[in-house]
C-alpha cells in the first residue's frame, strides 16, 4: 500500500515537517516549504506514495497523487 506523505508547518518552531500518516514523529525538518516539498517528492517517488501539502494554518493547499 503506498504511504502518504504531510507536509505542514509546526506551531511550535516554525519549522516544516515531513510526517509519513500516521507517524508520530516527522521524518525530517525544513526552514521553508519548498525544501520539505522537494524531500517528500523524492520520499514518494522511491515508494510510489503521494504527497498532501498543508498551508501555514494547517489546511490542505494541495493533494498530489
Amino acid at each position: 500500500m503506498a504511504k502518504r506523505y504531510h507536509i505542514s508547518k509546526r506551531k511550535d518552531d516554525g519549522k516544516w515537517q515531513v510526517k509519513c500518516e500516521g507517524a508520530e514523529k516527522a521524518l525530517k525538518l525544513f526552514d521553508t516549504q519548498k525544501e520539505a516539498i522537494d524531500y517528500a517528492k523524492q520520499v514518494a517517488g522511491n515508494q510510489e506514495g503521494s504527497i498532501v501539502i498543508h498551508k501555514e494554518d494547517g489546511s490542505i493547499r494541495k493533494q498530489k497523487y
